[in-house]
């Protein structure tokens, strides 16, 4: 049997999240690799990797709120919102600490964004990033998104650094253009770390040399990821009706519970209703899975 669970990666510069995956399907020898909350290649930090019949919970994770360190330069735009990209405007005019901090407030809460063009978003089933090469700029529909934190947290040599929390779907080289914009100054992201996913923070990650070299020691319960739910232990005649797809009387009250089988074996996420447990999504490992 291979490998089943999460690996925390401490994603470095200049890899595609695509890059680290397929690397660790080398390493791990196993097909089944994903991640989720994909980071650009100029960002590093926290990539959360599903490995095996633990790739069924990528949906569940997608969703988690993250964090992250950004850096944002000010005097210039470009057409990538980042510095890896072609400068379209500048101003050399870079505002005060005092400046920037009145205007994070309006940036906190809910926002909208337009997503930008160099961006894996499909429109009319082409990825934008493929139009931008080409030179193509198409209409984006804007997107509400929640930033809880936002602020200024030191310098790196002439950049701003910020600190922000925030929900799926926002982009933060977004945020900093629209920083820059408001200012007047024009801005774009120097740098970025994603510190913090749910459940999981950058401090538990691992770099791809140290995971090749012993991965058993790097892989986690994918169990972990539910860890705000309570949970229920099944009796073995339980366990088989669980495993055929039964619903199953149990004595909880209404909510999400992990579900685990007589043996400590991680069984399922399942829903409990008016004494019905039913499975929201199914991870022991079955035959020809």
């Amino acid at each position: 049997m291979g490998y089943n669970g999460i690996i925390l990666v401490d994603k470095p510069a200049d890899w595609t999240s695509h890059d680290v995956v397929g690397k660790l399907r080398g390493i791990l020898h196993e097909r089944r690799v994903g991640h989720s909350g994909t980071l650009d290649p100029m960002a590093t930090g926290l990539l959360t990797v599903f490995v095996g019949r633990a790739t069924r919970a990528v949906q569940f994770a997608e969703t988690h709120n993250k964090h992250y360190v950004a850096s944002l330069r000010c005097g210039y735009s470009t057409d990538t919102q980042d510095t890896s990209g072609r400068v379209t405007a500048q101003t050399g005019i870079s505002p005060t600490e005092a400046e920037l901090t009145d205007v994070l407030p309006e940036f906190t809460g809910e926002i909208s964004q337009i997503p930008p063009m160099y961006s894996a978003i499909k429109v009319s089933g082409k990825k934008l990033y493929e139009l931008a090469r080409k030179g193509e700029t198409v209409e984006r529909k804007p997107r509400t998104v929640n930033i809880s934190e936002l602020s200024l947290v030191g310098h790196d040599g002439d950049d701003f650094v910020l600190s922000v929390s925030c929900s799926k779907g926002t982009y933060i080289r977004t945020l900093c253009n629209d920083i820059g914009e408001r200012l007047g100054c024009l801005a774009c992201m120097s740098a970025l770390r994603r510190t913090n996913a749910g459940p999981f923070d950058v401090r538990d990650a691992h770099t791809l040399s140290e995971i090749a070299e012993n991965p058993e020691r790097y892989i986690i319960p994918v169990d972990s990821l539910f860890s705000e739910h309570p949970a229920i232990e099944l009796s073995a005649a339980q366990t088989a009706k669980l495993k055929c797809g039964n619903i199953l009387n149990v004595s909880a009250k209404n909510g999400t519970y992990r579900v685990y089988g007589e043996n400590g074996d991680f069984l399922a996420l399942a829903n409990v209703s008016a004494g019905k447990l039913k499975t929201i999504k199914s991870f022991f490992e079955v035959d020809n899975d």
